[in-house]
């Protein structure tokens, strides 16, 4: 239907109705006419319609103006009152004085060499202090006439000037230039080109890893069981429902014990066939009461379950489940799932997963994924679950695909028992036992799967503490595996590809090099860049890789673009505690054989409050009053501990943080723009890392 053009009709509707709610209630509602038929012609209109039309499209854009107007001191207010309750947070921080140095209440730091931890933090300083002093020393000279923009200019005025009129700042600025030409330049060059070479080598193999993930899912390639063995388990009892042993290992984690209890408990799998063991290494009385209490009501509620404790609790997780594995009905079981105290599997994890063992005798090892219940909790949260998404859907599910190997990750994982025996067992010589039986087996020839599809879910650490603890040995454990296992994966009976991709690409370039160049490139050689000129970092290798690497790192959680540059510069930040790691680890320091259990927060997902609230516990104890009340007691004073608890300040990354921002001043008066933006933003970042601002705020 053609529009109506009979704009002088009485009575006729002009415009469209805009209903505008105002966020601010000391303003009402308003009703603005948008533009109506015959603003839009241009043919002969009487001059009185016409004008008139003009001041309601005027008054329109005042209305419009002060809408926008509006939004934009909302904005501002908001900005305001954040960076208000930063200041607050940084005042709370300073006057708390609490920094990561100070002893913890809970001996999480007590077996750490102090002297060993600090001579990291001293290096860090020396390099802050002299490129403080550098910087004082660049800006007189900057006043003094001398030419920054080029490092060429300098040498010219050296020689072309005469050396009469030169006042001694002059002469020792100038002496200062030859000494950078000649002496610090050289060396500087060389490492920041062995480092963009390391990060080439290493972009390419993310590179190829994604390309690898794209071919995966252009031909739709997954881990598929056989078909008799699905079969099998829709026939009923009588179909293929082997014996599996299923290990919670758990200590001191009173805030998940239940639910993950619970989703083990209610795992589809016939009763007769699954035996389910608590291994609890809790040194807390509290937290066994507690945890031996849920065991025995999932025992009167039928579960085939066990509650094992160890009193000498040597070796931390591998010993505890070496432990387990020496009882003597595990001769009766054939497989074995282990599942940290956080994680809370399907009910149907168990049909999911081990399908694929039957008719493939050369399956050592069925991994799922992980799924987290508060990825969106903070920004901390947000960055991890970038990383791991990575991790699982590129990193896991392209090498099980392509070389039938990775890295078990410890939890949510199906065993062949046999495998585990081929390979030595659970061993306690380092912090990641994981790792290390899973390079072990694929060492001894068996193949592990990787299941894209099969998720079971846990928790992300919400705090930058507790995050930084757990990546501390998540770096510092490989490199003590690969000083260990080096001669075996030399001597392996495996094809040289195979040995080329554990040797090199497993363990060198993903847990050696990566955080050397990252640390080394970024933090150490772009500020001394800045005060030795001569030698230099093209801008592609401050910005245009690292922002691609980043762009294929999300890709996997798409919905996490809006922090991509968040994501980038928070990398470079854990770069220190992964390089400090990383050479603990290498070199047998003080840190390396330190474990800390992840601390969590017991947040749950909404099956499982439903579940909680269906099923309401059952406290079935005799004469067991004194216990309870020594439980009050207990529970009393770690409430009054968390009064006190505070957020911490870092002091690795609170000096990193200024030397980089040094390093943006002085790259400000080279008008370096590139450089001085990414110095500023990371040497923020650091700031941010360093007050403890990024995870949970305790206060």
């Amino acid at each position: 239907m053609a529009p109506s053009f009979d704009w002088w009709a009485k009575g006729s509707h002009k415009g469209t109705p805009v209903v505008v709610k105002m966020e601010n209630p000391n303003w009402s509602m308003v009703e603005l006419e948008g533009p109506s038929e015959d603003d839009f012609l241009i043919g002969k209109t009487p001059t009185g319609p016409r004008e008139k039309a003009r001041g309601k499209n005027a008054k329109q854009l005042t209305w419009v103006l002060l809408l926008k107007a509006h939004r934009a001191a909302g904005c501002l207010t908001s900005i305001a009152s954040t960076f208000v309750s930063l200041g607050s947070a940084i005042h709370h921080r300073v006057a708390s004085g609490r920094t990561d140095t100070d002893n913890e209440t809970d001996n999480t730091t007590s077996n750490e060499n102090k002297t060993v931890k600090s001579r990291f933090y001293n290096c860090i300083k020396v390099f802050l202090w002299l490129s403080l002093l550098l910087l004082s020393f660049e800006i007189a000279a900057y006043f003094k006439g001398w030419h920054f923009g080029a490092p060429k200019l300098q040498l010219q005025f050296i020689f072309t000037a005469p050396f009469g009129v030169r006042d001694l700042f002059d002469r020792l600025y100038s002496r200062w230039v030859l000494i950078r030409v000649e002496y610090l330049a050289p060396p500087l060059q060389f490492l920041a080109n062995v480092c963009i070479i390391l990060f080439l080598i290493q972009s390419m193999d993310r590179l190829v890893l994604c390309l690898g993930c794209f071919w995966i899912r252009f031909k739709k390639i997954k881990p598929i069981p056989k078909q008799d063995a699905v079969a099998d388990l829709e026939s009923g009892e009588n179909g293929f429902f082997p014996m599996v042993l299923v290990q919670i290992p758990m200590c001191n984690e009173k805030e998940v014990y239940q639910q993950s209890i619970a989703a083990v408990c209610n795992l589809d799998w016939p009763k007769s066939k699954i035996l389910i063991q608590v291994l609890d290494d809790s040194d807390d009385p509290t937290t066994r009461l507690l945890i031996k209490e849920e065991v025995h009501k999932w025992q009167q509620e039928g579960a085939h379950i066990v509650y094992r404790h160890r009193v000498i609790r040597d070796g931390y997780k591998a010993g505890n489940l070496k432990s387990a594995m020496s009882c003597s009905y595990v001769k009766d079981y054939e497989f074995v799932a282990i599942f940290d105290a956080d994680f809370q599997p399907n009910p149907d994890f168990l049909k999911r997963t081990v399908p694929h063992f039957k008719d493939n005798e050369d399956v050592g090892l069925v991994q799922s994924r992980w799924s987290f219940v508060n990825k969106d909790e903070n920004l901390l949260t947000r960055l991890q679950n970038i990383n791991l998404s990575f991790h699982f859907e590129v990193e896991q599910q392209v090498n099980g695909v392509f070389i039938n190997f990775f890295g078990f990750n410890g939890t949510a994982g199906v065993w062949r028992i046999k495998a585990l025996e081929d390979s030595g067992g659970w061993l306690e010589r380092t912090t990641v036992e994981d790792m290390d039986i899973a390079v072990r087996a694929h060492l001894q020839g068996w193949k592990f799967v990787f299941l894209n599809d099969v998720e079971c879910q846990c928790e992300l650490p919400e705090s930058y503490e507790a995050y930084r603890k757990q990546q501390h040995r998540w770096h510092s454990g490989p490199m003590q595996l690969f000083r260990l296992c080096l001669p075996d994966m030399i001597r392996a009976n495996i094809s040289v590809w195979k040995k080329f991709n554990m040797i090199f690409l497993f363990f060198l370039l993903r847990k050696l090099i990566l955080p050397f160049y990252s640390f080394t490139l970024f933090c150490i050689i772009l500020p001394m860049t800045m005060f030795v000129p001569e030698a230099e970092l093209p801008a592609w290798v401050v910005c245009y890789i690292p922002a691609t690497m980043s762009f294929l790192n999300i890709l996997p959680a798409p919905k996490s673009f809006p922090f991509i540059v968040p994501y980038l510069l928070f990398e470079n930040t854990m770069s220190v505690t992964k390089f400090n790691a990383m050479i603990s680890g290498l070199f047998q320091l003080g840190s390396a054989y330190e474990w800390v259990v992840t601390k969590k927060s017991g947040r749950s997902s909404e099956g499982d409050l439903v579940s909680l609230v269906e099923k309401e516990p059952k406290h079935q104890r005799g004469g067991s009053e004194p216990n309870l009340d020594e439980m009050k007691a207990d529970l009393q004073q770690e409430q009054k501990a968390r009064k006190k608890k505070h957020n911490r300040i870092y002091t690795k990354e609170l000096a990193l943080a200024f030397l980089l921002l040094t390093a943006s001043a002085r790259s400000l008066l080279s008008a370096q723009g590139i450089h001085f933006y990414f110095l500023l933003f990371q040497g923020v970042s650091f700031l941010l890392v360093g007050l403890d601002l990024i995870g949970e705020q305790v206060m």
